[in-house]
């Protein structure tokens, strides 16, 4: 098993506020102290009015990039659907050396329908938009190896999601990250599922850091459980931070 540090992520949900409340936020998260700091990628608000002001994922990241300095970036997560496999590649590439190797690269199979029916993305089935992930993964890696230049690091990849015959198997497959949407005796649960398919594919689960959505609650169980990634969620007009200070300063105390 890998000994791993807590480490305290924000999700900045970015619906209902302008890009100049965006970028602020990002810089005082980053000056908190969080370790990593993700959007998420739709095309319409998920709460709130629905026709509310929000922006798109990667080329938010990509100026992200250029405005931190040490913070790590990603989307939790990535809709595989809404774009080529091997161009997903090249954008995540870009936006890796832009800042200077602090991507994350968060995918899941997505399931926003409203995204895809006013973009034209075939909706179609969870099972079909699972097997497209798993199609996307190999070409994604593939292309990491093909491109000049190549990744400033062996990018990491997150995969959220907690189905346990198709999403887990991928997890084990290939992320280095797995986000839960799981608590407690669930998330359990689910660990059991992943380190089966992971004995199946050869790989020690220990290598895979565990997410999970930073809840009061659950915390201390979560932690007992492996989980070292705590991601609190701010977002609207005036998105408080207030939750993440009180993330973090737990994260000093664990970690000392």
């Amino acid at each position: 098993m890998i000994d791993r540090p807590v480490r305290i992520g924000l999700q900045l949900q970015p619906q209902h506020m302008d890009y100049a409340t965006i970028r602020r936020t990002v810089a005082e998260a980053e000056e908190l102290g969080a370790d990593v700091i993700f959007n998420w990628d739709h095309f319409y608000p998920l709460s709130g009015e629905p026709d509310g002001l929000h922006f798109e994922c990667w080329t938010m990241l990509a100026a992200w990039g250029e405005a931190t300095s040490h913070i790590e970036i990603g989307a939790l997560v990535t809709c595989n659907s809404y774009r080529n496999p091997d161009l997903l590649a090249d954008m995540a590439r870009t936006v890796d050396h832009i800042s200077d190797g602090r991507l994350i690269l968060g995918i899941g199979s997505g399931w926003f329908q409203r995204d895809y029916d006013e973009y034209g993305y075939e909706f179609g089935t969870a099972g079909g938009r699972l097997d497209a992930l798993g199609e996307a993964l190999p070409r994604i890696e593939a292309r990491w190896g093909k491109l000049n230049p190549p990744p400033v690091r062996q990018i990491p990849v997150l995969i959220g999601g907690g189905g346990e015959k198709k999403t887990l198997k991928l997890v084990a497959r290939h992320a280095d990250i797995w986000h839960s949407f799981t608590e407690g005796d669930a998330l359990a649960a689910k660990l059991a599922v992943l380190r089966a398919h992971c004995a199946d594919a050869e790989r020690d689960p220990g290598e895979i850091e565990v997410s999970v959505v930073a809840k009061e609650a659950s915390r201390d169980q979560n932690y007992e459980l492996g989980a070292r990634l705590f991601v609190a969620h701010a977002g609207g007009p005036k998105p408080d931070l207030g939750e993440l200070r009180e993330w973090i300063a737990w994260r000093d105390t664990v970690n000392a």
